[in-house]
């Protein structure tokens, strides 16, 4: 079939139009630019959060190293001793952690293991106390696996557990 010369002259124009093809192309990269910046950000977040926690049983650990109630053998003394560590860790202050928001979100002293230098009679070597975060969920915001499979818990992610050990000095 023969087209007249003026369909002819629409068809190729049309043809050889290139308007708007830069907004197809910005819809078909600009949702993977979004979750490449989103997923970025999340690790980030990620990374704060264990830094964080890091730093906090650092804190904790340095705290116990001159503590003198230490390698007391009374377990009230030691219990106190425990608790003030784990506040420390938690908050940033030994004496309470009430009306004190904590360093992190759910960060609690039940996720804060102490151990004191060892107090056995006649041990002879370096002694050592160690701070250990235990059970410290990171919560995702956006890349939350669970929401979209309707499961229970997330497989991305993973307790976060640092702990830091530092020679006791007394």
């Amino acid at each position: 079939m023969k087209l007249p010369p003026f369909a002819k002259r629409s068809h190729t124009r049309l043809i050889n139009d290139e308007r708007g093809s830069s907004i197809v192309e910005l819809a078909i990269v600009f949702p993977i630019l979004l979750i490449m910046f989103v997923g970025v950000a999340e690790i980030g977040r990620l990374f704060y959060t264990y830094t964080t926690l890091t730093k906090a049983t650092k804190m904790g650990a340095r705290f116990l190293t001159t503590e003198k109630d230490a390698e007391s053998t009374d377990t009230t003394i030691i219990t106190n001793v425990k608790a003030r560590a784990a506040r420390l860790v938690v908050c940033g202050f030994e004496d309470s952690c009430t009306d004190r928001p904590s360093l992190l979100p759910r960060l609690t002293t039940a996720n804060v293991l102490v151990t004191l230098p060892d107090t056995t009679p006649g041990f002879i070597g370096p002694r050592y106390v160690t701070v250990q975060i235990q059970d410290y969920n990171f919560e995702p915001l956006v890349f939350n696996v669970a929401g979209a499979t309707k499961s229970t818990s997330s497989t991305f992610y993973f307790s976060l557990e640092p702990s830091m050990q530092m020679r006791y000095m007394h």
